[in-house]
Order: structure tokens, then sequence, then C-alpha cells
């Protein structure tokens, strides 16, 4: 290293003479990089010629590298921080789309109960329904085929009347009464076609008793 003038005598000739490699060596402080290049740049103050700049040269690269250094340091600290966010987020969507995928899931069966209840409620509602037609067709064609024996009926109750002798009321009264049993009996056997002609019967004798007031009366 260099001499300096004022501690060591030799003047600025000394020290323009003096060669890097063969001068003493002085030791740099052990402090921060902004200490090291301020000596340095001391040092190239005392000196002149190339020692100077090779002086101060270090001491440019030594700032510029510390600022690499502590640009490097900063987006460092900025990866880190940043991995650090993005390993947050990213478990925290991984929760979230657990949490998601339960729900989906939970949807997804209560669908399934759903359209399964909603599926036997309408094999069920058709079930009925058929029922209630092959009861409906049936109760068509009962009606039809009573409808049918009750016009039968009316017409032998007419042919009757055309044909009747007399007879005396109390006889007939006594069939009404016996017509209102025959009806009475027959519809607590649930037999509908009897007991539709016992009460048509009983009709055809209270035409036969309204007709004989009249004609008694006469």
């Amino acid at each position: 290293m260099l001499r300096e003038p004022s501690r060591y005598g030799g003047g600025h000739h000394a020290l323009a003479q003096a060669s890097p490699m063969s001068a003493t060596v002085v030791p740099l402080p052990p402090n921060p990089s902004s200490e090291t290049i301020d000596f340095l740049r001391r040092m190239a103050s005392m000196v002149s010629g190339r020692n100077g700049e090779m002086l101060l040269r270090a001491a440019s690269m030594i700032e510029s590298l510390s600022q690499r250094a502590m640009s490097a340091e900063r987006l460092y600290h900025q990866a880190q921080e940043e991995s650090a966010r993005s390993t947050e987020l990213r478990e925290a969507a991984e929760l979230a789309s657990d949490a998601m995928v339960g729900q989906i899931e939970a949807l997804q069966r209560q669908l399934a109960d759903v359209t399964a209840a909603a599926a036997a409620e309408r094999a069920a509602f058709e079930a009925e329904r058929n029922k209630l037609l092959g009861l409906m067709q049936h109760a068509e064609s009962h009606i039809g085929k009573l409808t049918s024996e009750l016009d039968s009926l009316r017409a032998s109750v007419d042919s009757f009347n055309e044909t009747v002798v007399s007879v005396p009321i109390e006889v007939l009264r006594l069939a009404r009464t016996q017509f209102d049993y025959l009806s009475s009996c027959f519809a607590r056997r649930g037999d509908v076609i009897s007991r539709a002609m016992s009460e048509i019967g009983g009709f055809a004798i209270d035409q036969a008793l309204t007709a004989k007031k009249p004609a008694d009366k006469g």
C-alpha cells in the first residue's frame, strides 16, 4: 500500500514511485461497505496517478456492488414476502375449494334425494290416476247398464199400468211397504240393481195409488 507523506516522509515523489504491490498493507476497518468506500476515497485523495485512480475505481465498484447487493436483498425479501402471501392465498383457496366441493356434494345428494322423491310421487300419482280412470270407466259402464235396465223396467211398468186390473188400495199399500223393505235390505247388502228395481216397483205402486184415488172419488 501507499504511505502518507505527512506521517512517513518522502513527500510527493515517494508517493508517485510507490507500487501497490510493494507498499505496506494498510488494514481496512471492519466496518460496513459505506465506511470502506469512504476510506478508499480518502486514501485516493492522498495519492496521485494510477494508484489514486485504482482506489477510486475500487471504491466505485464496491459502491456499485453494495447497491446491487442491497437491491438484490430487497428483491429477495420481496420475493419471500410474495411467496409467503402466495402460500397463504393458495392455502386459503384450497380451504375455500374444499368447502365449496363439500357444499356441491351436499347439494348433489339433496338433488338426488329430491329427484328420487319426485319420481316416487309421480309414479304414485300415475298409479292413482290410472286407478281412478279404471273406476270411472267401470262406473260409466255400470251406469249405462243400470240406465238400460231402468228404461226396460219403466217400459215394463208402463205396460203393466196399461193392463192392470183393479186392486184394493190396502193391497197396493202393503206391496208398497214390501218394496220399501226390499229396497232397504238391498241397500244394506250393496245390491244396487236390486235396490233400483225395488224403488222402481215402489214408484209404480205410488203412481197406481195416485191414479186410483181420483177414480175412487168419482
